[in-house]
């Protein structure tokens, strides 16, 4: 069974990642932090999940789990970080911007690897720690990958207005 955290769980991304772990057979969701709902039941903010399960938010992460995922907003992985570590087990999947580009990639001593598995495939299977890419990276990188595969992209670029 694998011990989960989910911070940043009242939003969007955090309310869809809960509907995917609350069906999983070998999760076990520890804890959903939010600063915003502590102590109120997930299904107030995802009505979609009453009756799925009967968690309630947090206003406290338990350093010790598994895996944790950072729903939060852009920037805020970050500073989040910084502010609650974890233990050096813990695996950190990213689903903001924060540890995506390069000069980004590292934070206290921890590496971010860059989630898109049609790149990264190996370095994602051994990582710890992983930045998770946004919808529209994923689709311009997708329609790239084969033409950089090839050499066929210039850093040229000329535009005809006609």
């Amino acid at each position: 069974m694998i011990k989960v955290g989910v911070v940043g769980g009242s939003g969007y991304t955090g309310g869809e990642l809960l509907r995917l772990l609350v069906g999983h057979n070998e999760v076990q969701i520890c804890f959903v932090f939010s600063r915003t709902r502590a102590g109120k039941p997930v299904s107030t903010a995802h009505p979609d999940l009453l009756g799925l399960t009967d968690l309630s938010f947090s206003g406290e992460v338990q350093p010790d789990v598994d895996l944790v995922f950072l729903c939060l907003g852009h920037g805020n992985s970050r500073k989040f970080l910084k502010q609650h570590p974890f233990n050096a087990n813990t695996k950190i999947i990213d689903l903001s911007r924060d540890f995506r580009l390069r000069e980004d990639r590292t934070l206290n001593g921890k590496s971010f690897v860059y989630g898109l598995p049609e790149l990264n495939k190996k370095q994602i299977q051994q990582a710890s720690n992983i930045a998770n890419p946004g919808c529209f990276a994923t689709a311009i990188q997708l329609a790239l990958l084969p033409l950089a595969g090839k050499g066929l992209l210039s850093a040229d670029v000329h535009v005809n207005a006609t």
